[in-house]
């Protein structure tokens, strides 16, 4: 598919330097040759590598992954105003190497396996080709399953691709059950248990609980957070909804639970809350958290909001 037929999201998994460069460099270059803007965001040994193999060209960008992948939705707002950019000034194609840093894949790889889904959906309006990189040697394997079920293509040695038969239709992925692995602060009691709490008493309760070492400014986007999820479950949920805080030195975690089935919008907090859908308080905690999780079962609907640094998954 070329890139003015919309999006073309490929990963490779490499177990070496020379692997992904075999794979990326010409993938780069000849969108280069074809007058494409081309985009590399990876972990700054990595960005180094590629810098160096390819020849200068004002058309290549590279940008900081820490700083683009921070959060999923910021990241998708943050592509989407660069690609609208290239787009104004004329391009006819994309070109964007990327890889989610591995600190963000150790501790908050659910909402990340979210955005490998949705980018499907919200990038599909632009002439954009891109790699997403995986290495096997450090990525855990139910993440490569997910990279699997997510990337409809599979990136080549010569800067080519082919179809991936694992890949899921995105809306299948983003409804579908998917596991919250507890942080390990949720196996002690709860510093706070409430039942059917009014958003100012929700406010209030983290602003009381929030002991952390964390920057006020980060304590006042979880009291913010936790505000419109609690107003989100006693408005669109079913009763009863309960509110769980714990909190230590390093993070406060937040749990909103009702016995709804949840958002009907697969893509709520990961894309603009101007949709039909609506889905403004979850947009709100994707843009401020520093993790957000959604989990459905039996019971119903949970979100878990972090302030702090997560604890690093099992």
């Amino acid at each position: 598919m070329s890139a003015g037929r919309g999006y073309d999201h490929a990963a490779v998994h490499y177990a070496s330097d020379a692997e992904l460069l075999a794979v990326v460099v010409p993938f780069l270059a000849g969108g280069l040759a074809a007058g494409e803007q081309t985009v590399v965001s990876l972990e700054p040994d990595r960005a180094e590598l590629v810098r160096a193999a390819l020849a200068p060209s004002p058309g290549t960008h590279f940008l900081p992954a820490g700083d683009l992948y921070a959060r999923p939705a910021a990241a998708i707002k943050s592509y989407r105003e660069l690609m609208s950019g290239f787009v104004a000034d004329g391009a006819a194609g994309i070109r964007i190497v990327g890889e989610v840093p591995r600190a963000a894949i150790d501790t908050s790889w659910d909402w990340w396996a979210r955005y490998e889904a949705a980018v499907n959906h919200a990038y599909d309006e632009f002439p954009l080709r891109s790699v997403c990189a995986y290495d096997t040697r450090t990525t855990p394997r139910h993440v490569l399953d997910d990279v699997a079920r997510t990337h409809p293509f599979l990136a080549t040695p010569g800067g080519g691709h082919e179809a991936n038969a694992g890949f899921v239709d995105p809306l299948s992925f983003l409804a579908g059950p998917r596991p919250m692995t507890p942080d390990p602060i949720e196996h002690t009691t709860p510093l706070v248990e409430l039942t059917d709490p009014r958003p100012p008493a929700a406010r209030r309760a983290v602003v009381a609980a929030g002991k952390a070492d964390l920057p006020a400014a980060e304590i006042d986007d979880l009291v913010l957070a936790t505000s419109e999820i609690v107003d989100n479950a006693l408005r669109h949920g079913h009763p009863p909804v309960r509110l769980r805080i714990w909190t230590d030195r390093e993070h406060v975690v937040v749990t909103v639970h009702d016995a709804g089935a949840g958002p009907a919008d697969p893509f709520a907090g990961l894309l603009p809350a101007d949709r039909p859908e609506g889905g403004r308080g979850l947009w709100i905690a994707h843009q401020i958290c520093s993790q957000v999780t959604l989990h459905r079962d039996d019971t119903g609907f949970t979100v878990r909001l972090i302030a702090g640094r997560p604890a690093t998954s099992s």
